[in-house]
């Protein structure tokens, strides 16, 4: 299996510059030897003081959200080429949080993935079933609909710069979290999709999927342990330091 697995920090909205100084600097030796890829997603006002202090480490910096397009009147958005000139190179694209409050659908979602794409970031797009629908069976028809609108009109030869984040909205920031082979299995249906969109060695080869339902230090090592599970897309264990280390160094 050629996929490498890829821890990735979503901050939400917390810290501040001072604070994020703190914890990036306490971080860095912590995961300086760490075998999968490791990315800190920060608020737009931590984004050039993240970047600046992980020049030189192996922590790349991401960003929360990214406008569709180019520039214009979109007042309070951030476009893809501001994020680039940063120096960031990942980008979370249609968190649950975005599309629960904020209006996101799938169609933006695909809009922000193309535009990300045209600038050189590296999307984390997320998908995931609610509450309702889990109990209602409507998993895999939530989950092939996003996935098949999230990757409209983008090309296999774009696969290895898109991680998929797997993010059962129940299981976030409520402590709950699916079992492992619940999320095996949950997963196992996304690469199946993108089997059908692309190729089943597409798939299998150049698609990470990770899970983003409150993996931690806890949970990380009999999550990772399963094979359709490529990382994982960390909110809360990524504020401290030592917690966002245990989980990079599974």
């Amino acid at each position: 299996m050629s996929r490498k697995a890829i821890i990735a920090g979503n901050w939400k909205m917390n810290n501040t510059i001072a604070e994020t100084k703190a914890l990036v600097n306490e971080l860095i030796p912590l995961v300086k030897d760490a075998q999968c890829d490791v990315v800190i997603c920060t608020p737009y006002t931590d984004l050039a003081t993240a970047v600046e202090l992980t020049k030189g480490t192996n922590i790349k910096v991401g960003a929360e959200n990214v406008h569709w397009a180019e520039k214009g009147a979109f007042t309070g958005e951030i476009s893809a080429k501001m994020l680039v000139e940063l120096g960031v190179e990942y980008v979370i694209i249609g968190h649950s949080e975005r599309r629960q409050y904020f209006g996101e659908t799938d169609e933006t979602v695909n809009a922000r993935t193309k535009a990300a794409l045209a600038a050189g970031l590296k999307p984390i797009v997320c998908v995931g079933e609610t509450l309702e629908e889990r109990e209602s069976g409507k998993v895999e028809e939530v989950l092939v609909r996003q996935t098949k609108g999230a990757f409209a009109g983008i090309d296999k030869e774009e696969l290895e710069n898109i991680v998929i984040a797997y993010e059962p909205v129940w299981a976030i920031g409520t402590g709950k979290t699916a079992t492992a082979e619940v999320a095996n299995e949950t997963i196992a249906i996304i690469r199946k999709t993108m089997a059908e969109l692309y190729c089943p060695k597409c798939a299998e080869n150049r698609v990470r999927i990770q899970y983003g339902g409150s993996m931690n230090p806890k949970n990380v090592k009999e999550l990772m342990a399963m094979p359709e599970i490529d990382g994982g897309l960390i909110g809360g264990a990524s504020l401290k330091a030592v917690d966002f280390s245990q989980v990079v160094n599974f």
